[in-house]
């Protein structure tokens, strides 16, 4: 199989990386691949094996922050895929996303062949519908998608989550000497201690005797001053995606929410404790690939709500998770040095 391919994901950094395996199994029988992304997905597909080309374009079906729907921004759309003279394209969605929109747009363009799961009836709009049983983790469902499609991952590929190598050097940045990574950021508030406790728990792994280096966007550079205190050091908006990966390789362990650096933590095979709030299912969105321990109170009023916004005071799914419960995760984790993996791998 050959020709030229396109794989599309259209949310958010960490569905990106989710995607990796189903975009090598492509790239690994196409002549070229591009990835179609939003806006806040883009960082994410620069750092993904297989990847040729990227074209963003920001989905008002998709993202949180859309912009109105205007046939300007769709013939825009269509223009551009149009010279990329596809072949096939892959439409990656999670499970309460419809990938009909994004097919009819394709359609317009001309694209040939076009597969997605899907659980609407799509006419004309899709040549492979595929549909998937249970509740596999994003990865597994992703690469489904590809190999029904016919595709397959090369061999020795054992389809974990996996970033461009070499990684810069960030020894200017993280020091000589062992640390851990809190982000206490995440997209969706629902999914992320409040800045109090998040403020406590960096404190209290400070004074259990660990280096703590704090990490987030630049949008959320209050957030991390705010945290990290006078206690550890604040690398809020001071990294890029790529340097970000390298600070992940380098720690013992990340301290994070579902979010994006969870799953780039698993692409460089670091271990992660996972602030897990159970809007979405752990078994969906647990960090992929790599030794992990899922924090949080599962049995939450908001449990499978997808609420952006905690509906229950208090936060009752993580403000309660103790610092003790953190460091005792932490010590399991990073007991063995064998518990380390190369490129997302298991032990």
């Amino acid at each position: 199989m050959t020709g030229n391919a396109l794989v599309a994901r259209l949310d958010s950094a960490g569905d990106v990386l989710l995607a990796g395996p189903a975009v090598r199994a492509v790239a690994q029988s196409s002549a070229r691949v591009t990835m179609l992304v939003g806006p806040r997905g883009r960082a994410a597909a620069e750092l993904l094996p297989g990847v040729d080309d990227i074209i963003e374009w920001q989905a008002p079906w998709v993202d949180f922050e859309h912009s109105p729907v205007t046939a300007e921004s769709v013939h825009q759309l269509i223009k551009q895929v149009e010279t990329l003279e596809l072949d096939r394209a892959l439409i990656l969605t999670s499970f309460h996303q419809s990938p009909l929109p994004l097919a009819l747009v394709l359609r317009m363009a001309a694209v040939p062949w076009i597969g997605a799961i899907s659980e609407d009836y799509p006419g004309a709009l899709l040549d492979l519908r595929h549909q998937v049983g249970g509740d596999p983790p994003e990865a597994e469902r992703a690469l489904s998608l590809a190999t029904a499609a016919g595709y397959a991952l090369p061999a020795g590929d054992r389809g974990r989550l996996e970033v461009r190598r070499p990684l810069p050097d960030v020894s200017t940045v993280t020091g000589d000497t062992p640390y851990i990574v809190v982000h206490p950021g995440a997209a969706v508030p629902a999914r992320r201690m409040t800045v109090d406790r998040s403020r406590d728990l960096v404190r209290g792994l400070v004074a259990a005797g660990l280096r703590v280096l704090v990490t987030g966007t630049p949008g959320e550079r209050d957030l991390t001053r705010d945290v990290a205190g006078d206690w550890a050091t604040d690398l809020g908006g001071a990294t890029d995606m790529f340097e970000m990966a390298a600070i992940l390789a380098g720690a013992r362990v990340l301290v994070a929410p579902n979010t994006g650096p969870a799953h780039l933590a698993a692409a460089v095979g670091t271990p992660v404790v996972s602030l897990f709030a159970p809007v979405v299912p752990p078994d969906r969105w647990a960090p992929y690939g790599v030794p992990h321990r899922l924090l949080g109170r599962a049995n939450a009023p908001c449990a499978g709500t997808r609420a952006r916004e905690c509906p229950v005071p208090g936060h009752p799914c993580l403000d309660t998770v103790t610092t003790e419960e953190v460091l005792a995760a932490i010590e399991q984790l990073t007991a063995h040095p064998d518990v380390r993996t190369d490129g997302g791998g298991t032990p």
